[in-house]
């Protein structure tokens, strides 16, 4: 059966911006190899793998080099697919079955709503080599499952930031600091050479993470988040308990089909 492929932009309104993001729609599961092997040809962050379910879809994701349990923009990505192709009513509540977990994707006036776990930061000793790679004083430095998160001491020093990412090879850290511009509360920028990204250009998954962390530096649980890539996008992060709620904007650039 010809499965169809597209490349979708994700947190941004334009194309050429924003997250790239793979999306296969399939009629059924795929081998784990084949599916590897398609995000590494595709050599985007994440290519995302859906297939349909009792009650909506199931989710994968892949990088180049590995499958990962959580991946937004790519989350964001399949929603925006699945509603512009026609194959869920836009006014529906997506449900996607992943390894991360149960996930709903819902639209809200032009935006895409997504449903993730929170996943706050604790309070960590900064390993000695993640110091010396980032270069910067930090003024927090902690931890969740997945990644190291430091807070820097300026906007500018996230923005102009030129980590070693060598010394990073073993990290997933996301680096982050108070915004000066009104617009935004916070910006961010992710590095995650450990599964094959040097520098993601805007990464969902990091927010649920930031959201928590920032909601308690703020004391604010409705958040604009900037990530400040070469590309750059925008993220808005309401965080409600245990979950955060990531909306996003997203924009087809081209489809494909593979036989």
């Amino acid at each position: 059966m010809p499965r169809k492929l597209y490349h979708v932009d994700s947190f941004t309104g334009v194309p050429f911006a924003g997250n790239p993001a793979g999306v296969c729609i399939m009629g059924a599961a795929a081998p784990e190899d084949w599916m590897q092997n398609i995000a590494a040809e595709m050599n985007l962050s994440e290519t995302a793998f859906l297939y349909p379910a009792e009650d909506g879809f199931n989710l994968r994701w892949f990088t180049p080099t590995v499958e990962v349990d959580l991946c937004g923009h790519a989350t964001l990505a399949s929603a925006h697919i699945l509603r512009e192709t026609g194959l869920v009513d836009p006014a529906a509540t997506i449900i996607f079955h992943t390894k991360g977990g149960l996930l709903k994707a819902e639209d809200e006036r032009g935006w895409i709503r997504l449903d993730f776990p929170a996943l706050p930061p604790y309070p960590v000793k900064s390993p000695p080599t993640l110091v010396k790679a980032l270069g910067a004083p930090a003024v927090f430095v902690g931890a969740n499952e997945t990644s190291y998160l430091v807070e820097l001491e300026s906007e500018q020093a996230v923005k102009t930031l030129k980590p070693d990412i060598a010394l990073l090879a073993g990290f997933r850290v996301i680096v982050t600091a108070r915004s000066g511009d009104e617009k935004y509360d916070f910006v961010s920028r992710y590095f995650a050479p450990a599964i094959g990204i040097d520098e993601d250009p805007v990464t969902g998954s990091a927010h649920c993470c930031l959201g928590p962390y920032w909601m308690q530096r703020l004391q604010k649980t409705e958040l604009m988040a900037y990530q400040a890539s070469r590309r750059g996008g925008e993220v808005k992060v309401l965080v409600r308990g245990d979950r955060v709620h990531l909306m996003g904007r997203a924009v087809t650039v081209f489809e494909m089909q593979i036989c």
